[in-house]
């Protein structure tokens, strides 16, 4: 069977560009092992955002006395948590399903392997293409400390399905799953201890901005560990007798160990590149080894693109979306070139984190000349009005010449407005053209207006 397009990977980078390609008249094929929508809709961003807003809506219940509102006793049902999750889950999964089907995408489910860049095979067909998509995501990855494999422990999907708290958690990394997790069960009641090896969380998001957040969940009862090495895992005993894990360490103060109910790996995740033929391509690979592409995403193999977490820029859903449009526009002759200048990044703890463009740790390793413009979000009626008790920042960066580089928010809904931000900056304006346009009063983001 012969198509204009296969795409080898059903995650957001493979759907969007299935969906593109059909909508541009184009036949497509989308190969996928196993769910459509890959690891954000699965077992990523959609079920982690659907516990998250149920600790979130279980912590205002809890508080909402600061409101005036007297709610008697509040609780919480985990395991019909877990099940709204999945019944979310499910209901997305259909409806990226029919999105394809309605623009003629044939979805082929199994494992796909490349036997050139014009044939693919999976089971005992195969497949015949003009242009070939590789968007294979990544995985988790799993590092290789002694006792790992002797030791029970969580990765992000275990955790996401697990219908019973632990007393106490214990996760090694502080980056945004780990965050995100450590929130969560923090929400619920779970002592959480977050072992990070660097001397902050969320690398990569605005230090300082970080650093108030894990202030804010330290007060909450989470134990962070910075700068801290784990070198070795080891089972262990309560009291009572259960099983524990106990997870050794080394930082500044010498040697240590934490003993907790649960282990929670959640040290990062790597592109996928075995398992289906990658190998046969001869692509061109970067220093890190990941997948090389140009503005257009095709890789030095012509008629071959590679989109989302296998080219490594970001291993962000979103990212991979536009680079799945940037790649089905080139295989179409229309115009277009990849921007990484303004790809945001959130974080959806409680309160969220979000931030776009530059960091002022990014200006300075850079060189560049800047200048940071930070305001209280307190400076938003707004913010005020539904955030009773809570502090948060908007942090601008601007250049010599007043164009928007970078903008960081801690405070609740950070995720929704930090685009406005991404808008500015993909756009190049300055301070004083995007302080022109008009903003709705009152809402949240009306702080960048007052930080310009």
């Amino acid at each position: 069977m012969k198509y204009q397009v296969a795409i080898i990977g059903g995650g957001p980078a493979g759907y969007t560009a299935a969906e593109a390609a059909g909508k541009a008249g184009l036949s497509v094929v989308l190969f996928e092992k196993q769910n459509l929508g890959g690891v954000c809709l699965n077992e990523g961003c959609i079920p982690t955002k659907t516990l998250l807003y149920s600790a979130k809506t279980y912590d205002g219940a809890r508080h909402a006395a600061k409101y005036a509102v007297n709610v008697p006793e509040v609780t919480f049902d985990l395991p019909k948590i877990i099940a709204r999750k999945q019944k979310v889950v499910r209901k997305l999964v259909l409806g990226v399903k029919g999105k394809l089907t309605a623009h003629n995408v044939a979805i082929v489910s199994g494992e796909a392997t490349i036997i050139d860049k014009n044939h693919v095979q999976c089971g005992e067909e195969v497949y015949e293409c003009d242009n070939l998509l590789l968007c294979t995501g990544s995985e988790t990855f799993i590092p290789p400390i002694p006792g790992v494999d002797a030791v029970p422990y969580w990765t992000h999907r275990d955790a996401l399905d697990n219908k019973e708290l632990p007393a106490s958690l214990a996760i090694i990394g502080g980056g945004v799953i780990g965050m995100e997790f450590a929130s969560f069960f923090n929400s619920l009641g779970v002592q959480v201890t977050v072992i990070e090896m660097l001397d902050e969380i969320l690398g990569g998001m605005d230090k300082e901005l970080s650093a108030l957040l894990r202030a804010e969940y330290a007060k909450r009862g989470i134990k962070f560990m910075l700068g801290t090495k784990v070198v070795s895992l080891a089972g262990a005993s309560s009291e009572d007798g259960s099983p524990q894990v106990q997870v050794n360490y080394e930082n500044s103060d010498g040697p240590g160990s934490v003993v907790a109910e649960k282990l929670l790996m959640s040290v990062g995740r790597r592109p996928v590149m075995k398992g289906f033929g990658l190998e046969n391509l001869g692509l061109e690979r970067t220093e890190r080894g990941n997948v090389f592409v140009n503005a257009q995403m095709q890789t030095s193999v012509p008629g071959v693109y590679a989109c989302g977490d296998l080219t490594g820029y970001s291993l962000l859903a979103h990212t991979a979306v536009r680079e799945a449009e940037v790649a089905i526009h080139s295989i179409i002759g229309k115009k277009d070139a990849m921007s990484y200048r303004a790809i945001p990044g959130v974080v959806y703890t409680n309160p969220e984190i979000a931030g776009v463009g530059e960091t002022e740790e990014s200006l300075q390793k850079k060189g560049i000349a800047y200048r940071a413009v930070k305001l209280p979000m307190a400076y938003s009626g707004r913010f005020v009005a539904e955030n009773e008790g809570v502090n948060g920042v908007c942090k601008l960066l601007l250049a010599e010449d007043d164009t928007v580089l970078g903008a960081h928010v801690l405070g609740n809904p950070a995720s929704e407005i930090i685009t406005l931000a991404g808008m500015a900056i993909e756009l190049k304006l300055t301070a004083g053209e995007w302080k022109k346009i008009v903003f709705p009063h009152p809402t949240v983001g009306e702080i960048f207006k007052e930080a310009l």
